[in-house]
């Protein structure tokens, strides 16, 4: 008797965390491959500026996730609303990065962000700390602190978008 209730209590507590963690818009690994879609279509675009809209917490991560859809939304606005958008990502991101600044993906989403504006916006100044923060914390990999997704995510943008030189592209590939 007691086995069983211990089976069903047990299979209950596991179905309940699937369910919630599926039914969480908010889950790292959903907002991830939300905002690498994001990143390719304005309509993908809106619906993650959408989704990240209605977010009111402080979980660093997606906070910065927020502000990287702010900057998608300024990719996508009208030439008066493109600086009121990217002056909010910097915001947030300032939020996030203070919430905990050691986040590799948190940099991460900043340097893309950054590295994508104009410099004549003057909105790029953590391009070279995050750039320095990602490869110092990638060459660490596996003990990096970035799952392994992650981890090939941020190596393939450092080095495809040439933020990396040639030796250090040769030692990322190494691992």
């Amino acid at each position: 008797m007691k086995l069983n209730r211990f089976l069903f209590l047990f299979l209950i507590l596991t179905f309940s965390t699937l369910v919630s963690t599926e039914a969480n818009p908010y889950a790292v690994h959903h907002l991830r491959r939300q905002y690498q879609q994001a990143a390719t279509s304005k309509e993908a675009g809106e619906k993650f500026h959408k989704l990240m809209a209605a977010y009111d917490k402080q979980d660093a991560v997606v906070l910065a996730y927020k502000a990287a859809a702010e900057a998608i939304r300024a990719r996508d606005a009208s030439m008066f609303n493109k600086l009121t958008y990217v002056q909010q990502a910097g915001k947030l991101f300032d939020q996030a990065v203070k919430l905990d600044d050691d986040n590799a993906e948190i940099r991460f989403l900043r340097l893309s962000v950054e590295s994508n504006l104009p410099s004549f916006l003057g909105m790029s100044q953590h391009v070279e700390d995050d750039r320095q923060f990602l490869v110092s914390t990638l060459l660490k990999h596996p003990k990096s602190g970035l799952d392994a997704e992650s981890f090939g995510l941020v190596r393939d943008f450092l080095v495809q978008r040439g933020h990396v030189s040639d030796a250090e592209a040769q030692k990322l590939a190494q691992l």
